[in-house]
């Protein structure tokens, strides 16, 4: 976890676009990119991208969705994870007992198996 209490959500702004792509390790074809890298390791959050990539390989419907909304809502120490097809048609909601998620909310893209941030689309 270790650095995600001094994370701010506004260091990642200047991600628009990525230089370097990283590999999923449950799923080498799912890639990410340096400002989902960044988030995930300043703000103690790759159980998020596991998430994700563990729902493409679960739910058939997902295989469909060529672009996916994904956003965390966190409420106290719990949060929602819902997927959408970016026209707010949810595709799958999970509920997370716990997380020190260090922001209220928070929303990725999936699409060409490229887990990004909204910037970066």
């Amino acid at each position: 976890m270790g650095m995600h209490a001094e994370f701010k959500l506004e260091e990642i702004d200047h991600f628009i676009g990525t230089l370097r792509w990283y590999r999923h390790a449950l799923d080498r074809d799912i890639l990410f990119t340096e400002g989902v890298q960044f988030l995930a390791e300043r703000a103690g959050a790759y159980w998020l991208l596991d998430e994700i990539v563990i729902a493409q390989k679960m739910l058939a419907r997902l295989k469909c969705e060529q672009f996916q909304a994904w956003t965390l809502i966190v409420k106290g120490s719990s949060a929602v994870l819902r997927c959408d097809d970016g026209n707010d048609h949810v595709l799958f909601e999970k509920a997370i007992e716990y997380t020190d998620f260090p922001a209220p909310g928070f929303k990725l893209y999936f699409t060409d198996d490229v887990i990004m941030l909204p910037s970066e689309y």
